[in-house]
């Protein structure tokens, strides 16, 4: 059984604002994510369905439909293909859950 130790998984520099470390296991990616305030993820979608678990900070989420201020302890779940966009309004910090696993991740595209 593998055994994963965030302390021992190498933090990625996604851009000026973000920061992120990446598990990939079979059928799941699970990213510990830090977003510094003012972070944007432009608008985009993509073929996994995608579970957000807020640690600290706050995020403004806007979808197709929707647009919510998400907080400390909340969970956001995403469809496959659902466009979305992302702020950080505070320093954040993110469990994100992808199924299946971003292969696109792996391949670094």
């Amino acid at each position: 059984m593998p055994f994963y130790d965030w302390s021992q998984i190498e933090k990625e520099q996604v851009n000026s604002h973000v920061t992120r470390q990446v598990i990939h296991v079979e059928n799941v990616t699970i990213s510990k994510i830090h977003l510094a305030r003012g972070a944007v993820f432009p608008k985009h979608s993509h073929a996994n369905e995608q579970v957000t678990l807020l640690l600290q900070g706050r995020v403004k989420l806007t979808s197709a439909n929707d647009c919510k201020i998400v907080g400390a302890g909340e969970v956001i779940q995403m469809p496959p293909n659902e466009p979305h966009e992302l702020e950080a309004l505070e320093d954040t910090v993110a469990f994100d859950v992808f199924a299946p696993r971003r292969d696109d991740w792996i391949k670094g595209s």
